[in-house]
């Protein structure tokens, strides 16, 4: 509109009064959060690429050129070899040990968490809010805090090194329970368990005719996101489980790292099998696999529980 020498713009002062943004500073606004996403994420496919194409050179071929030059099929079976020779194939076992204590300690996260979660949101009892309380205090305490008594506890029934206590406290995931409780809280109509109540099912009854089929979504992100934290659980296995022979993987890398001819020439020396960056990145990509074969088979169920929580259905 124009008045006189002087021109007003009517949709920008209505937008200024309604305390809209402009439609420019919109878009940037919406543009900078996928941005930023999109820059954090090159950033990891970058380096997950770097160590894969590093176990694919020679140590001279990355000494010389980095880790983007030729490349050799054949080196990986080098690399295996090494890592089979190196302490009569230690690593895998420690492999092993590894995939025992996050299957095992995903699988008790899961069994756990979705009747908890289940009883905290559908059940009415005294005391459910400061359980809920605890639930959420626990979720921020940082796990260093509990490694020394539940060291202390475990040393005192004697079972130092040995695999199937440490299951069970990976199985302890307070973060599921709080999964499993927004899930039943915003999928699972109240009514429909008073319809079942009314009708004589038992408590038992309706969570494992209804509660359980419909945590599909529920299991997948309980058990993905326990199995992460297990396999690359660092400080827990470190304290629990002393002996080479019974380290999980995420402590055993860092003792093949230390017994490399780059870091510590003075213990590489009496090896047999001499390791070098190839074989580390190698060994590195390796305990990245089975995360990332876990993402892809739960990913439909990801995807769609991710959203947990975001609609009351």
């Amino acid at each position: 509109m124009t008045i006189g020498s002087q021109s007003v713009d009517v949709a920008g002062a209505s937008r200024v009064r309604r305390g809209e943004r402009p439609p420019l500073f919109a878009r940037i606004a919406k543009m900078t959060p996928m941005t930023f996403l999109t820059v954090v994420a090159l950033v990891y496919l970058f380096i997950m690429v770097t160590f894969v194409l590093a176990s694919m050179r020679s140590e001279q071929s990355l000494l010389r050129s980095g880790a983007f030059g030729p490349l050799s099929i054949s080196r990986l079976q080098f690399d295996w070899r090494q890592l089979e020779g190196f302490s009569s194939g230690i690593y895998f076992h420690w492999l092993e040990n590894s995939a025992i204590v996050a299957f095992a300690g995903a699988a008790i996260a899961v069994a756990v968490a979705l009747p908890a979660g289940y009883a905290l949101a559908m059940l009415h009892f005294r005391g459910r809010r400061v359980l809920l309380f605890l639930t959420i205090l626990t979720m921020v305490m940082p796990n260093t805090v509990l490694v020394i008594p539940l060291f202390l506890e475990v040393s005192a029934v004697h079972q130092i090194d040995k695999l199937l206590p440490v299951a069970v406290i990976f199985g302890f995931f307070p973060f599921g329970t709080y999964l499993a409780f927004v899930h039943y809280k915003t999928t699972l109509p109240f009514e429909l368990l008073e319809s079942g109540r009314i009708d004589g099912v038992s408590e038992i009854g309706l969570f494992m005719r209804l509660a359980v089929p419909l945590a599909k979504q529920a299991v997948a992100l309980v058990f993905f996101f326990a199995f992460v934290a297990d396999w690359t659980n660092y400080f827990l296995p470190l304290v629990m489980l002393p002996s080479s022979a019974v380290q999980t993987v995420s402590v055993g890398l860092q003792e093949l790292i230390t017994s490399s001819q780059l870091f510590n020439p003075s213990a590489a020396a009496g090896l047999n099998v001499q390791l070098y960056m190839p074989e580390l990145a190698f060994a590195a990509v390796l305990q990245m696999l089975p995360v990332l074969v876990v993402f892809v088979v739960a990913q439909r169920y990801l995807t769609r529980g991710a959203m947990l929580g975001a609609v009351k259905g």
